[in-house]
Parts: structure tokens; C-alpha cells; sequence
């Protein structure tokens, strides 16, 4: 009878478990160089159904064939997702690179010469288009000072201020 109860208790327990979109974007800024650079990092299969919903065909972002193509096809959804400025001044990305590892995507962004950061303002709408439930955390260190701040979707404005 125990061994029944404890059965129940598992079955009801997991009928509760509520799944968990989350992204993150993480930006340091080098003072040496005068640039910011960073990443993206959202879950493999999460964002594989996003790109196949917006682009209307199946994107294989582990078994990559055409890395220049996925590539184009990754920053444009980036650049049409995350708005970025900074000191009131829209500033522009690149895509630098990205890697499967485990059950993410990662992409390496950078922006050109960008003056010590004294506010930033990011407009992050990562998989928004796909999860109503999405979750996004953005992270900003600025000389040494390490901030972190999180949207939930439909919020999409985050403000730094150093």
C-alpha cells in the first residue's frame, strides 16, 4: 500500500512540473579596446521550432551544413530580436561566431567601438514569437561593475545604468 501511495504522490507531483524557457545574453565591456562583446545563449530545441515557424523550414542547428548560411540565418533573427543602446545611441552588432554544446546554442556577438557604457538600454524579444511563457536575463559588467536584470514575455525593455 505504501509503495502505491508513494507511486500517487510521484504521478501527481509531476503533473505539476511546468516547463522552463529561459535565454541569456551576456556582455562585457573591454575598456582596452573600446568594444563590448558577449553572448547569446538559448536552448537548442526551444530555438530550432522558433526558426522553422518564422522561416516556414526546418533548421538543423547540431548537424550544421551550410555554416554560412545558418550563420545569416541566426543573425538576422538576432538583429530582429535584441535592440541594443548605448549613452542613448542605438548601437549595431555583429555575429562573430556560434557552437551546439550540450542543449544550446551559443553565439558570440560584438560591437565596435562603443565609449565607457554609463547606461545601456536592451529591447530583448528572444523566442517571444514562439513562447508565450519565454524568459530572458541579460547580464552587463562595465568596468569591473557586474549588473543582471530579466523580461518575461510580453516585457522586453531592460535598463542599465553604471
Amino acid at each position: 500500500m505504501r509503495k502505491v501511495l508513494v507511486f500517487i504522490i510521484i504521478i501527481l507531483l509531476a503533473s505539476f512540473k511546468h516547463p522552463f524557457y529561459l535565454g541569456v545574453v551576456d556582455l562585457k565591456y573591454n575598456a582596452k579596446e573600446k568594444m563590448m562583446q558577449g553572448s547569446v545563449k538559448l536552448f537548442t530545441n526551444d530555438f530550432e521550432a522558433a526558426l522553422k515557424k518564422k522561416y516556414k523550414k526546418p533548421i538543423d542547428l547540431i548537424n550544421t551544413k551550410d555554416k554560412d548560411a545558418t550563420a545569416k540565418i541566426l543573425f538576422d533573427y538576432l538583429i530582429a530580436q535584441l535592440k541594443f543602446k548605448v549613452n542613448n545611441k542605438s548601437l549595431s552588432f555583429k555575429l562573430i561566431g556560434f557552437e551546439h554544446e550540450a542543449d544550446a546554442i551559443w553565439m558570440y556577438i560584438e560591437f565596435d567601438k562603443v565609449d565607457v557604457p554609463k547606461n545601456i538600454e536592451v529591447d530583448n524579444t528572444l523566442l517571444y514569437d514562439y513562447l508565450k511563457d519565454q524568459m530572458n536575463i541579460v547580464h552587463i559588467e562595465v568596468n569591473g561593475a557586474k549588473k543582471s536584470l530579466k523580461v518575461v514575455n510580453p516585457e522586453k525593455t531592460l535598463k542599465f545604468d553604471f
